[in-house]
């Protein structure tokens, strides 16, 4: 499911994965993992609520759980355009005119007329509603093992990719993300919702 479907839902927990264009890695080529966990704080100061996260190299899956009165549409796009910003920023700052022809081409006809210069993420946000620990758990296992999969081979080791909640859960360590264990927020296992 895209983020394109508006959602206002209080307390909803949602597994999401948002994409550069392309598949381009411009995360890594910028290094702009500070700037995925500057918009994390920012929407964990709003009172939204991460439960699991990794960062790769060209996109960001994590699990968050939305506050009362808030929007998982809202603050999805505010850190993309965020993001996009600080994401061109940084190529032009290394001279990646070659990265950024290419994130200008791929701005759609509609979006030139709202000023929009360079498609730096994919158009829509995947979102998949979790229901239960259960669900939560599964989504956890997937992003945990995104960084040592075959396809990417980040590192050796899980606990060793620094841009993933792994070691959160696995040591305790929390690295920079805000995160909450999912258990404290009443997802303790079975079908059942916590509210």
């Amino acid at each position: 499911m895209s983020v394109r479907r508006k959602r206002e839902k209080d307390h909803a927990v949602y597994f999401g994965t948002f994409t550069c264009y392309q598949w381009i890695p411009l995360i890594k080529i910028t290094d702009a993992y500070d700037a995925v966990y500057k918009w994390m704080h920012v929407a964990y100061g709003l009172g939204y609520r991460f439960f699991g996260y990794a960062i790769m190299p060209n996109h960001v899956h994590f699990i968050i759980r939305v506050p009362e009165g808030g929007s998982i549409n809202t603050v999805l796009a505010n850190g993309k355009r965020f993001l996009a910003y600080e994401i061109v920023k940084r190529l032009k700052r290394l001279g990646r005119e070659d990265v950024l022809e290419c994130l200008r081409a791929g701005v759609r006809e509609s979006d030139t007329g709202r000023g929009q210069k360079h498609r730096v993420f994919e158009t829509s946000t995947d979102l998949i509603e979790l229901f239960h620990a259960r669900m939560i758990e599964k989504k956890l296992k997937y992003i945990h093992a995104n960084p040592v999969s075959k396809a990417w081979r980040l590192a050796d080791d899980a606990v060793e990719y620094p841009h993933s909640s792994f070691a959160f859960y696995s040591d305790g360590r929390n690295r920079d993300a805000p995160l909450d264990a999912y258990q404290e927020h009443g997802f303790l296992g079975g079908k059942g919702a916590p509210w």
